[in-house]
């Protein structure tokens, strides 16, 4: 789970766990990623890249991963990429030969997409919207994508997926990152104290970080693993692979919770492959 970044006077966020329906945690995350989008593309903006895929922390990169195809087969194919940030895997799809959709709720994090895009050069459409109401026709895209983008943060992920498999042409496929399930019932700390159980898995119960009003101010929502196969199943997909990157000799860096010490003992990324028939 991730941390609020302060604004300096700011009071610091009271973290519980209580209910938080569809509404509240749109408008929390919503929130929360346009305040902290600077801030966080400062700290993770080298290890992303500009154009580069990776799904999660490990630095699993989708040109070895090949998990929506071959990139020589990704030519001419639309793909929306689903809670895009600055759209870093979007324009890697682009350089294959794709046309991919960058979509976010955030604003903040789009206007970082643009930045990269006129840096970099390059120019693919950019969209603000919920993931849960996805402003396309039925059967827009090839292929859908969401590496750590908006399903740790929904309430209701079936709603999400449904809304996938519509915009998707028969045979498409949606490949989605989240926190491993089993990270919920550990703190979320990159050192040892981060390597003993401090709360039950099959706590459903969401994270909430609110203010001094107990509004929140960011959500995360768990699901354990048979919930998201439950899900995947009721959003009209077929799960073909479910992936747990190993942590890579390679990455010696840390990222919040995640850690070489971590990842070496337990799996920090869960990576779900999805077709829809």
């Amino acid at each position: 789970m991730e941390r609020i970044i302060q604004e300096p006077d700011a009071p610091e966020p009271e973290a519980t766990r209580r209910a938080a329906d569809v509404t509240e945690s749109s408008r929390a995350n919503r929130g929360w990623w346009d305040r902290n989008a600077d801030e966080y593309q400062i700290e993770h903006g080298t290890f992303l890249g500009d154009d580069r895929f990776v799904w999660g922390p490990e630095g699993l990169d989708e040109v070895e991963a090949e998990l929506l195809g071959p990139p020589e087969e990704l030519k001419g194919k639309d793909v929306l990429e689903i809670g895009a940030g600055a759209a870093q895997c979007s324009r890697w799809l682009a350089a294959q030969g794709a046309r991919p959709v960058a979509l976010d709720l955030s604003h903040r994090q789009l206007q970082h997409a643009l930045r990269i895009q006129e840096g970099v050069g390059g120019r693919m459409p950019l969209v603000q919207a919920d993931a849960g109401a996805l402003p396309f026709a039925d059967g827009s895209f090839d292929l859908a994508c969401s590496a750590y983008g908006a399903l740790p943060f929904v309430a209701d992920p079936v709603r999400v997926l449904r809304d996938v498999h519509r915009v998707l042409r028969p045979g498409g496929r949606f490949v989605f990152s989240v926190t491993h399930p089993i990270r919920w019932a550990f703190p979320d700390e990159p050192g040892p104290e981060g390597l003993s159980v401090a709360a039950s898995y099959f706590d459903r119960t969401p994270y909430v970080e609110q203010d001094d009003e107990g509004r929140a101010v960011y959500v995360e929502h768990h699901r354990t693993i048979g919930d998201r196969v439950r899900d995947v199943v009721a959003g009209g997909f077929r799960l073909v692979d479910l992936v747990e990157p190993q942590w890579p000799a390679w990455n010696t860096q840390e990222w919040g919770g995640w850690s070489p010490l971590r990842g070496n003992l337990i799996p920090g990324t869960a990576i779900f492959v999805c077709v829809r028939d």
